[in-house]
């Protein structure tokens, strides 16, 4: 690869995916004098006067100018309205003036001539007696003329600004232009501004503030006319909701934007809702609507710009779905137009996202090269943000090659950068590179330094990270997974004589399974009442061994907790798609009527690579309880049904699930006064298509029939108010839900039936929030007896892990796949009957369980394997 040789290189990170959305600018020209006359909005925002003084010639040189901007002239443009600034200058009409300028400022911005634009614009605000440093106006008693003329010309500023990346000058100008508009009783100028600061929000990352003032805005505008300021609007919102995932309401604003520019007749307002409709549809999976909307948003896009980015977005999507020739017949077309981009924003990360689509087809001399540009264009504008990205990108390149000095060279400058704008969100990248690089040269030691920086700066990003789709702006697994695994791989390595940081290792993959459950609900999960298992162990529990399984790409890791002894570790060494494969298989045969055997050999094969290192440690503490913090896959299958050759684990063992390695403040359940909700729905809605549980009522008496006092609801009075209502009305011990359920790892599809529909976890955790601020204490045991993971879904327990963390329960007890009515209700009598006698929940389960094993009728791992329980197990 030849070297490309860059001036003072000075950049940053790497995008690594596209970048599916851009600065949609929202152009607006301003009035052309301050005579208050009728408005109208013309095809691309360029507001003109509709009633023209007679033998104004510096008003018909404007609207000459307009003319010639909307046919996408603007060379010409900029002659005419220069005129039209000298002809105002020489009659001294200092307002005129000053619009005039400003209207040039704006047609700089599409010549990309950035110079021109600002001192265009600061004349135009100086000859309104703006100030800018103090940002106040030095006019007494100032005209709504002066007033209104200023406002819009604060409101192109903003967009200027916006433009070049100064995101925070951006919204400063737009707040400022909103008080002005509001000064005028102007409900129009003040929504314009409130959507520039939500673009410049959104720009920024703060999707959910963006979120907040769009929704405002066209909730104001839906009673009001077509207009390009609500096409914009919903564009926007579209925009945002697509980078939160709620991809159905997306679509739905940004047909509405799409359906009023074409009445409209927008060119370039139909482009780029057209481009955003192909991101959305993208989203959806569904390709041809996608490369159908990129090909519409190319056909009529006006400029370059705009189509350049949508032909850029049907290159990356064909690249990722293998259809390399039809991708490769783009590229000399998008070649053609990178000469003709603007020099801003924009036009950069246009460049980035070709160059990065590029990486698996094209030439890597040529993708240095448009990087190497970006990086020139980005100090042009004074943009560190982009220069940042298109340094880091650069970086990655050289890493991809194997010059790991230039790419560590690179990447260092982009860091810099990022940590010198403070943007987080690329430096996490960053320093997750530069750790790469590191290792790749044999520096262990800075590589877990860079490592450990990298998941620092993450963990400060997770309430704004996790509001973001992680299958579109954050995908999970490609993006944030991989860096906590490759940090763990690095801490295990030892160093020299000395050994591994277990806890370290423990409490980073810890961070991990909390950042997934951060991604699961799209909001940061933590409570300040947990407490470390290996204190319970040492000081409460002290025949219990706490088992840690890290699934690592060429081994698997086992961290293990005995009581009152140091962290041990073992490595069986067997890579991450071997110990993926024999879990899928255990998950496949154990709901198979006939497959024990092939079930019992893959159940071993995991034993001996989980337990039998251990079996010794184990037998000498005297330990009678395994509690697991599994890792990826092996939360798919219950550990108990693991195979030693002769007997199953929960024939030795109590066994236990924690989501990690905290546990809300355990103790053990009281047997005295035990009281139960019991809720359950024997026929699912008709809407739904779940089979009924005919024994249901059974099951409840049988709760009831074992000593514990219950309160029912069941079939038709099982509705989410009565639950609510009743979950509130004392202190239950313990809730136990007899319905069709499902777990999902995408909280919206994790769900319990109730008769009036669908409880989703979202909702089940307001149910139960609402009984903790009436109540203070918290329920003791949840029991969901009928409940399955989502069919396909290998994630789906992530489901359950987020129902256990978020109801707030001490323990929950759960089904992870559809069981016999007839096998559950002999099931929920033993356990109840145990708990009531005394045992400890996890015993209570493990009695429970041996009950179904030793019968003749119930003895396969089908009908008693599938209980977990996840929590506290005192």
């Amino acid at each position: 690869m030849t070297k490309v040789q860059l001036p003072k290189r000075v950049v940053r990170f790497a995008i690594t995916s596209v970048v599916l959305f851009i600065l949609a600018v929202f152009l607006t020209i301003i009035p052309s004098t301050f005579a208050k006359q009728i408005q109208t909005n013309s095809p691309n925002g360029f507001h003109i006067q509709t009633n023209k003084p007679p033998a104004a010639t510096p008003h018909q040189l404007l609207e000459q100018g307009e003319a010639l901007y909307q046919a996408g002239r603007f060379t010409e443009a900029v002659n005419v309205l220069q005129q039209a600034v000298r002809s105002y200058q020489q009659q001294s009409n200092n307002l005129a003036q000053a619009a005039a300028l400003t209207n040039l400022s704006l047609v700089y911005q599409q010549l990309g001539s950035w110079k021109e634009a600002y001192a265009t614009i600061g004349n135009s605000l100086n000859l309104l007696g703006w100030d800018e440093r103090n940002q106040k106006l030095n006019v007494n008693n100032p005209k709504s003329e002066l007033l209104e003329i200023l406002a819009q010309t604060l409101n192109i500023q903003g967009e200027l600004q916006l433009a070049q990346g100064q995101t925070d000058a951006s919204l400063q100008t737009s707040q400022q232009a909103e008080q002005i508009w509001k000064k005028l009783n102007d409900n129009a100028g003040v929504t314009r501004s409130r959507i520039n600061q939500a673009q410049a929000l959104r720009v920024a990352g703060f999707y959910r503030r963006s979120l907040d003032i769009l929704n405002e805005v066209s909730q104001q505008l839906i009673s009001q006319p077509d207009s390009i300021v609500k096409v914009t609007a919903l564009r926007s919102l579209g925009n945002v909701l697509q980078q939160l995932g709620e991809l159905e309401k997306s679509q739905k604003n940004l047909q509405q934007s799409l359906e009023i520019a074409q009445r409209l007749q927008l060119p370039l307002e139909i482009s780029l809702t057209e481009f955003s409709l192909g991101n959305t549809a993208r989203s959806l999976s569904n390709i041809k609507d996608a490369i159908a909307h990129y090909q519409n948003a190319t056909k009529i896009a006006p400029n370059s710009l705009a189509k350049v980015q949508a032909l850029i977005n049907q290159l990356s999507l064909l690249v990722e779905n293998e259809r390399i020739t039809e991708a490769k017949s783009l590229i000399p077309t998008i070649q053609s137009q990178l000469p003709n981009l603007p020099t801003n924003q924009a036009g950069i990360y246009a460049r980035i996202n070709f160059a990065q689509t590029l990486t698996t087809i094209g030439n890597k001399k040529d993708i240095a090269e448009i990087l190497a540009t970006s990086i020139q264009e980005a100090k042009i504008i004074g943009d560190e943000r982009a220069e940042s990205y298109a340094l880091g990108s650069l970086g990655e390149v050289y890493e991809q090659n194997q010059q790991l000095q230039e790419a560590q060279d690179l990447t260092q400058q982009a860091l810099f950068l990022a940590e010198k704008i403070d943007a987080s969100d690329i430096a996490y990248r960053l320093e997750w590179q530069l750790g790469r690089l590191l290792k790749a040269q044999g520096n262990i030691e800075a590589a877990i330094s860079a490592y450990d920086a990298a998941v620092t700066t993450l963990q400060s990003l997770r309430s704004d990270l996790v509001a973001v789709n992680r299958e579109v702006q954050f995908n999970f697994r490609d993006r944030i997974e991989p860096l906590y695994r490759q940090s763990v791989e690095l801490i295990l390595q030892e160093k020299g004589q000395g050994k591994p940081d277990l806890d370290k290792a423990r409490q980073r993959i810890e961070a991990l399974q909390l950042a997934e459950l951060d991604n699961f609900f799209r909001e940061a999960c933590l409570s300040n009442q947990f407490v470390v298992l290996d204190k319970v162990v040492d000081r409460n529990n002290p025949n219990t061994a706490i088992f840690y399984p890290i699934i690592l790409d060429n081994y698997l890791e086992i961290i293990i907790k005995l009581p009152k002894q140091p962290l041990i570790h073992k490595t069986s060494q067997v890579n991450r798609q071997q110990v993926e494969q024999v879990i899928t298989k255990i998950r496949e045969t154990i709901v198979e009527p006939d497959a024990n055997l092939q079930l019992q050999a893959a159940s071993q094969q995991l034993y001996n690579w989980l337990i039998k290192p251990v079996e010794t440690n184990l037998k000498n503490s005297k330990v009678n309880t395994l509690v697991f913090i599994p890792d990826g896959l092996l939360r798919n299958i219950p550990m108990s049904v693991l195979y030693d050759g002769r007997e199953y684990l929960v024939q030795k063992y109590s066994v236990v699930i924690s989501p990690g390695l905290q546990l809300f403040t355990p103790k053990p359940l009281e047997q005295k006064k035990l009281n139960a909700l019991a809720g359950g729905l024997s026929q699912p809605p008709k809407n739904e298509k779940f089979a009924p549980l005919p024994n249901v009522l059974v099951e409840l008496k049988l709760i009831q029939e074992s000593g514990v006092s219950t309160t029912t609801l069941l079939d038709k009075n099982f509705t989410s108010e009565n639950l609510g209502k009743t979950i509130n009305a004392q202190p239950f011990k313990v809730v136990h839900l007899a319905t069709h359920g499902q777990f999902s790892s995408k909280a919206k599809d994790t769900f319990i039936l109730a008769a009036d529909g669908r409880i989703n976890v979202s909702e089940l955790d307001s149910l139960l929030k609402s009984r903790e601020q009436k109540l203070t204490e918290p329920v003791e045991l949840l029991v969901l007896s009928a409940c399955e993971t989502a069919a396909g879904d290998n994630r789906a327990t992530l489901g359950l892990a987020g129902v256990a963390l978020r109801a707030g329960a001490r323990s929950t007890l759960a089904s992870l796949w559809q069981i016999g009515d007839n096998s559950t209700a002999l099931f929920i009598e033993e356990f109840y009957r145990q708990v009531v006698t005394g045992k400890t929940t996890a015993q209570a389960l493990r009695f429970a369980q041996l009950k179904l094993l030793e019968s003749n009728e119930y003895n396969r791992p089908m009908y008693w394997a599938p209980y977990v329980l996840v929590g506290n197990w005192l």
